[in-house]
């Protein structure tokens, strides 16, 4: 019924217009312009959307231009603060600092960036400030660019070797390999490279390709003209086909633009082990137009990265880094490139160091990096749970202090899931600090993203946009006058009632991006880059303490960055937008110093309502429904100190004692004791909080520990409590205006309305006037149910003038639901005039006996009530079944242990993988798309680690990979293997899911099935008492019947125990807000409903007695034949795969050839097993072939036969019939042999090196040779004259005889078109052969080319890794 939000990936702002919009489209990720006017959004998103915060003060800078409030003085910008704007580190007093502790810059300090991947080669990524190497490892956690290099071969004498793409390869002889075995695997290379990239690529190859097309066609047709100029008249058959040939020619190139689909060039991998490190060379000839360039054996040969830290290019014109790394004794070789510029940009907010430009720094220029790509290439970049886990096994490899990550998502569980087990692991037994982003889906409460967001050990971050910044790198007329949170920037708390934005810092940046996107920098902005600014600021905190000897604890930084954050905003409930503040670094030092020798602790907090049970503890108190607003609540806090793993009992456990005093920031709502004594074991305590007398709203408040001996610490801990309480819609129809609602940039309204029971969907209009400019306003509302994800709408709305706005969306009744209104932080900054704004919500809804409805394939009709609780309703059913589910079982399953290299986790543990091989066949070409309904849609809070699927033809070709949320992938008419892969250290889970049922989910388009309604339960049946809409009065109750589909109505291919699924919708909203037609999906209010497929009807013939006419043949002769019959089957069963065999084969073959010796079908099936045999003398095998079908064609009376056939008998005479039988099979035994004689003589022809006089003698008339001379060139042309009286040689059967011939006719336009057919009709790799074979006899290189690449992507030797 609702849409639930959805978003994926890096979390960074996009904006329709920037003058190098160079990430890739698919992450759903732009670049910010000066003029923002466009909503962050995600890849998931399938609205336009939008989302909003409050203005907020700005945090405290020493920017001379600003006073310490954030307030603008006299705010012009010159150079250098310009330059300072574009990379912000005034706002954390990042800057001061290192001013004052130049050598506190991040020096010592290892910084792992879990992102798209970083490129090594970009701008201030080389060395850090004191002379380091910047980047330490780049790697690839998600596997995507993993190259199979198992298979092993040793170079020829003349030091060549095949590559896996089938190339000939020369080895370089200066490298030293002692084994003299080289792994050899190949990569196309777009498979490698982002969506941006590959576009360019692609248009560049595009123009040169049609260069050299165009080139040929003038050739071809100029060949035309030529001959149409010779030959005035054409009046001989060979005239005739050669000028068929060479318009066949044209047409053929001028058709190849419209099929043209560049697959990329291919580049060859070669692996060895050079007696001390694993070596990679790449053959990257096919990506350069030079033939000299890109050999393999010019190759600087690389190893793993982390060794000697060097990278290649793979050609000028991609202009793109990448680096390897070689796994699993050189069977696995792993290419590394980015997923998009996101990553490069992160790690340059960290820590990119530029000596000649000092104010473009990263904010900890003295740190070093380690990149961990999560950002699965083949998925967009969107991050995979390989990826994730591997990325947190190579931070405890590094030994790296601190960790960022500008990814995630929605999740239904905060604080939940395996990556979360593993990062508490990380954070408490390795001591790193994990630094992530809080999400772009605000400015509504409760839209933050896991795992910055929601998971306790994590610092999640929000958006902060200064003065300085919105006139620097924004390049705004007018700043805002004070510094605030980012409209889109996400909002606490979570569901679980923690802040979850626990600080904020600036999230826009000018940084470094990859050297493929042709520049040096470029502007972004989102929670992606807030988190890598305070990451930087982190680093440069732990890089001071390492220097001063401070013991380094994730406990003890993260709690001097929130106690000494510049709060932003003077509202308690400011502190779900911006967390305890803007950092501030020198203070966060401070903070550190002062704190050196206490004991690093974190205290972790859990909840319950007292008298309540509850399935996990809470983290916070969030009172959000009306029920809990209006009356007094008692709840059970639970504190427990946690120290690090490893802590020793008697020296940091048993001495542990604090006494703490209690306070509440709101006494008169929220009561807990004075104080607390907290030992090692922790201590519960209670609070009462009474909102009763609360107005509506918004309210936030805290209960925090302060340490008696020593307040300056601050909080110890925080508990937060969130009330939102709801304004009651009294009216009936239920209608509720907001008027008179003024804004300016930035500024945020929050309404919290109790959604009316029964109401399902609304309808909204939003009146605008009073100003003078465009305004854009994101509206969002969002609502909170149990086990859900947050039920989220939203909308990005711009005003280009006063004006009204209708909007229609679902809700849930019964449940309050959040209204916010924003306008975008800089819409409207050059004016002074205040929009006004009124909002009016009309409530509607008609509350159903099944939210879901089953039917359940039976003929019986399905009964719903339905009633208006709120006003009267237009009751207009509507469902429609527009997919189909069919499930599926393994056909195989494989348990098997990863390899250590990477996939050992830090506690010792190996993780497993499971893959389970399905089988699925599709009649007609088709959209699917697998569900597993167990695993998908989950990441983050998903006890699995991680699950991948790809889907393949039997040729092994990929159609489709994806991972927990897979998409619609448009497949041929074929069988397919779909293999999925399941990632955990627990054999026993794995093995519970051994049969795991997976569904193909298949759109019907054509065949969607509209269901009808009925008034009587016989209406299905009888045809009578259809129902289309009727008018619900308040209160009343209305009932109808949903009929399932008629029979003849299901699709093709239904089998038995598939699901139809579909929609249905009940109300008929105002077509003013809805354009629904016939289409239940466009209602707001829609429902799943599901048709069971129930077993098919039984064969009508089944059981019936064959009637069939008398034999007139004796006993003994039915005997003889039956004994003959089963002799043949016999010889038919029998296998031929070795040399025994086949002699025994040949030995009942020539007894039974004795004994029937002119027996048609006998003779027939020998000549099928001699087809059959792979021998290796194959002169002899195909003399015998020929004369095997010789022996079938001297069997058969042809003058007989042909008489026969010519007859126009009579259908109704039996005889007649059965004869004609007879005849036919006959006539078909004979055209099988034929055929296959042909061919024979074709090899033969080949082998005897004789096809020069075989193209010579097409077309001529057979005569009689002087003895002694070869006559299969003559024997092919009669064979085939002869085929042609008795069948249709242009037909698609014979298609491979009438391309020999029209081949070696040198009309090679012509057979190029009858191998196009045979392809069109069975795409075997035979035929394509042919094909390209036929082009190179054409001399058309650049097709050449172009189909041999194609054939790695039709038929790849195996199947990609996972």
């Amino acid at each position: 019924m609702h849409t639930s939000c959805s978003y994926k990936g890096p979390y960074v702002s996009k904006s329709p217009s920037f003058l190098s919009p160079f990430l890739s489209p698919h992450l759903g990720v732009l670049l910010i312009t000066p003029n923002n006017t466009t909503r962050p959004t995600h890849t998931t998103s399938t609205k336009n959307k939008s989302v909003v915060i409050r203005a907020m003060p700005a945090a405290s800078s020493s920017s001379p231009e600003i006073d310490n409030n954030g307030a603008l003085r006299k705010f012009k910008l010159n150079e250098a603060s310009f330059l300072a704007s574009l990379m912000p580190k005034k706002e954390t007093g990042a800057d001061r600092f290192v001013e004052a502790h130049p050598d506190y810059d991040g020096r010592g300090v290892v910084v792992a960036i879990f992102d798209s991947g970083v490129d090594p080669a970009a701008a201030g990524l080389q060395v850090t400030s004191d002379g380091k190497p910047k980047v330490l490892d780049v790697i690839d956690c998600t596997g995507s660019g993993d190259v199979d290099t198992s298979t092993v071969v040793k170079a020829d004498a003349n030091g060549c070797i095949r590559g896996a793409s089938g190339a000939s390869l020369t080895i370089n002889s200066s490298w030293k390999n002692p084994s003299g075995e080289w792994h050899v695997g190949y990569k196309l290379i777009y498979e490698l490279l982002t969506d941006t990239l590959v576009s360019r690529l692609k248009k560049e190859r595009k123009k040169k390709w049609d260069e050299k097309n165009q080139e040929t066609i003038a050739e071809a047709v100029k060949q035309l003209e030529e001959f149409d100029k010779k030959h005035t008249k054409v009046d001989e058959t060979s005239l005739k086909k050669t000028r068929a040939d060479l318009q066949d020619r044209v047409d053929y190139l001028k058709k190849q633009p419209d099929s043209y689909d560049d697959k990329g060039p291919v580049i060859d991998a070669v692996v060895w082990y050079d007696g001390e490190v694993w070596r990679v060379a790449l053959d990257t000839q096919s990506l350069e137009d030079d033939p000299t360039c890109g050999k393999l054996a010019d190759f600087v040969p690389l190893t793993s990265f982390k060794i000697e830290r060097k990278y290649g290019v793979f050609s000028k014109l991609d202009a793109c880094t990448f680096v390897t790394n070689v796994y699993n004794e050189g069977n696995i070789l792993s290419i590394v490139t980015d997923s998009s510029p996101h990553g490069t940009h992160v790690a340059g907010i960290t820590t990119a160091f530029h000596p000649k430009e000092p104010l473009l720094n990263g904010v900890a220029p003295g740190a070093q990096v380690v990149s961990c790509k999560i950002g699965d290439s083949r998925l967009g970049s969107m991050e995979t749970g390989t990826g994730l886990t591997r990325a947190l096994i190579a931070v405890v490899e590094h030994k790296c202090d601190v960790i960022n990550m500008s990814y995630g998502e929605y999740t239904m569980f905060p604080d939940y899931g395996r990556f979360v087990e593993l990062v508490d692991e990380v954070v408490n037994k390795y001591r790193v600090v994990f630094v992530s982003s809080a999400g772009n889906n605000g400015p509504a409460l409760t839209t933050l993203g896991a795992p910055g967001g929601t998971t306790s050990s994590i610092i999640g971050v929000g958006a902060y946009v200064s003065p300085a910044m919105a006139a620097g790198a924004h390049a705004l007329v007018e700043a805002p006058p004070e510094g605030l949170e980012y409209t889109w920037s996400s909002r606490g708390p979570t569901a679980d009632g923690d802040l979850g934005v626990y600080v904020s810092a600036p999230g826009g940046a000018v940084a470094p991006v990859p050297t493929w996107t042709l520049q040096r920098r470029q502007l972004m902005n989102g929670t992606s880059m807030s988190s890598p600014s305070a990451c930087g600021g982190v680093a440069l905190v732990i890089s001071a303490m390492k220097a001063e000897g401070i013991q380094v604890s994730p406990y003890s930084v993260r709690k001097a960055l929130e106690n000494t954050c510049t709060p932003i905003g003077s509202l308690p409930e400011d502190k779900l937008s911006n967390g305890h503040g803007l950092i501030q670094i020198d203070k966060a030092f401070e903070y550190a110093q002062k704190a050196a020798d206490l004991p690093c602790i974190w205290y972790k907090i859990s909840i319950s309502q007292s008298g309540k049970t509850t399935s996990s503890p809470l983290r916070g108190i969030y009172l959000r429904e009306a029920s809990y607003c209006n009356q007094s609540t008692e709840w059970t806090v639970q504190i427990d100190p946690q120290f690090h793993e490893g802590e020793s009992n008697l020296e940091q456990l048993v001495p542990f004692e604090e006494c703490i005093e209690l306070r509440s920031s709101g006494k008169e709502v929220v009561k807990a004791p004075d104080y607390l004594l907290l030992t090692y074991n922790g201590r519960s305590f209670n609070v009462v909080v009474d909102p009763t007398k609360l107005s509506d709203g918004l309210h936030y408040f805290e209960v925090y520990g302060i340490d008696c001996n020593a307040p300056w610490r601050g909080p110890l801990f925080r508990i937060p409590v969130t009330i939102t309480k709801p304004k009651i819609v009294e009216t009936r129809p239920p209608l509720i205006t907001f008027s008179g609602l003024s804004f300016q940039p930035g500024h945020i309204v929050r309404k919290f309305i109790k959604v009316p029971y029964g109401a399902t969907w609304v309808e909204a209009a939003m009146r605008t006037s009073g100003f003078d400019t465009p305004r854009r306003f994101y509206i969002d509302t969002v609502q909170i149910s149990p086990l859900k994800r947050p039920i989220k709408w939203e909308s990005n709305a711009i005003f280009s003038s006063p004006s009204t706005k209708s909007f229609v969306f679902s809700v849930e009744g019964g449940r309050t639901m959040e209204l916010v209104i924003a306008q975008f932080w800089s819409s409207g900054v050059g004016s002074n005039e205040p929009a006004v704004v009124e909002f009016e919500l009309a409530f509607h809804g008609i509350d159903v006996s099944k939210d879901e409805v089953i039917l359940d394939g039976s003929e019986a009709p399905v009964r719903v009530e339905a009633q208006s609780l709120l006003s009267s309703e237009k009751l207009a059913p509507i469902a429609k079944l527009n997919k189909i589910r069919v499930p599926y079982r393994p056909v195989d399953s494989k348990l098997s242990a990863l390899s250590a290299d990477r996939d050992k986790l830090p506690s010792g543990k190996q993780i497993l993988a499971l893959t389970l091989t399905y089988k699925f066949k599709l009649e007609d070409a088709a959209e699917v798309k697998p569900q597993i309904p167990l695993l998908n849609n989950r990441i983050y809070d998903n006890k699995f680690e991680s699950q991948f699927y790809m889907i393949s033809d039997s040729n092994k070709r990929i159609y489709a990979t994806g991972d927990v949320y897979p998409e619609y992938a448009k497949l041929p008419k074929g069988e397919y293997t779909l293999q999925l892969h399941l990632r955990h250290e627990n054999v026993s889970y794995l093995e519970k899911l051994k049969q795991l049922v997976l569904f193909i989910e298949r759109k019907l388009d054509k065949e969607a099935v509209q269901l009808s309604f009925y008034t009587q339960p016989d209406g299905p049946v009888t045809g009578t008492g259809s129902y289309s809409s009727s008018t619900l009065d308040p209160g009343s109750k209305e009932a109808f019947y949903i009929g399932p589909p008629t029979k003849d109505k299901l699709p093709k291919n239904s089998p038995e125990g598939s699901v139809l699924v579909g929609a249905i919708s009940y109300g008929k909203p105002s077509t003013v807000v809805s354009d629904q037609a016939n289409d239940p999906e466009k209602n707001p209010a829609s429902y799943q409903i599901t048709y069971l497929v129930p077993p098919t009807k039984a064969d009508e013939d089944k059981g019936k007695n064959s009637t069939s006419k008398t034999s007139t043949k004796s006993v003994s002769e039915r005997l003889e034949e039956e004994v003959r019959d089963a002799k043949i089957k016999v010889l038919t069963n029998l296998k031929q795969g070795t040399e025994d065999e086949r002699a025994e084969w040949k030995k009942l073959s020539v007894s039974l050839k004795a004994e029937y010796p002119n027996y048609t079908p006998l003779l027939a099936q020998i000549l099928e097993g001699l087809i059959s045999q792979e021998v290796e003398d194959k002169a002899h095998h195909y003399e015998e072939i020929i004369a095997a079908a010789d022996e079938v064609a001297d069997s058969i009376d042809t003058e007989e036969l042909a008489k026969f056939l010519s007859i126009n008998g009579d259908p109704e005479e039996e005889d007649f019939t059965e004869t004609k039988k007879k005849m036919e099979k006959r006539r078909d035994l004979l055209v099988e042999a034929l055929y296959q004689k042909g061919l024979a003589l074709v090899e033969v022809a080949s082998l005897k090196g004789e096809m020069a006089a075989l193209a010579a003698n097409l077309d001529a008339e057979v005569v009689d040779k002087p003895g002694g001379q070869s006559v299969s060139v003559d024997l092919f042309e009669e064979t085939f004259k002869e085929l042609q009286k008795w069948a249709d040689t242009k037909s698609s059967k014979f298609s491979t005889l009438l391309m020999i011939r029209e081949r070696h006719s040198g009309r090679l336009g012509t057979a190029l078109k009858v191998v196009n057919g045979m392809i069109d009709e069975d795409a075997k790799k035979k035929f394509y052969e042919d094909r390209i074979s036929l082009l190179e006899q054409s001399g058309w290189e650049h097709l050449v080319v172009y189909e041999k690449l194609w054939m790695l992507v039709r038929f790849p030797p195996s199947l990609p890794l996972f």
